[in-house]
């Protein structure tokens, strides 16, 4: 497996979270600007998270990893983790 690969795209999920959080803690609750960003956070981490898997299921059955790609959202939201 390329590990480069997937340590960016594990900081991208790192990031992604932290922003999540940062959004979760507004303790005046969120705007719609906020509320936007959090659907488009949630979906970039479901196809984030996707992509791993793909990846790790390339490699395990012998596969190239590199040619997992990312799925549209409308395909990967919503995925139960």
């Amino acid at each position: 497996m390329n590990d480069s690969a997937e340590n960016d795209i594990m900081a991208t999920i790192r990031g992604l979270i932290d922003e999540e959080h940062a959004l979760r803690s507004t303790s005046e609750g969120l705007d719609p600007n906020d509320r936007t960003r959090m659907k488009e956070v949630e979906t970039a981490l479901d196809q984030c998270w996707d992509l791993l898997r793909q990846r790790r299921a390339r490699s395990e059955f012998d596969q190239n990893p590199d040619e997992a790609e990312v799925r549209p959202a409308s395909e990967v939201e919503n995925y139960r983790q």
